[in-house]
């Protein structure tokens, strides 16, 4: 699966390791996340997160 970076913050999500703060199981990739996620760091929406 791939990893996705924030383009404000450059927190990188990775679908192995999944964001326990925000309920995301690992192995969850990341166009399966919720709409209304946000960064866990900076609070960008997902349309700011690109591919890495």
């Amino acid at each position: 699966m791939d990893k996705y970076r924030c383009s404000i913050c450059d927190y990188i999500y990775d679908p192995s390791e999944g964001d326990p703060g925000s309920a995301i199981a690992p192995g969850t990739a990341f166009a399966d996340i919720a709409d209304d996620w946000v960064c866990p760091l900076c609070g960008a929406g997902k349309d700011d997160f690109e591919k890495v």
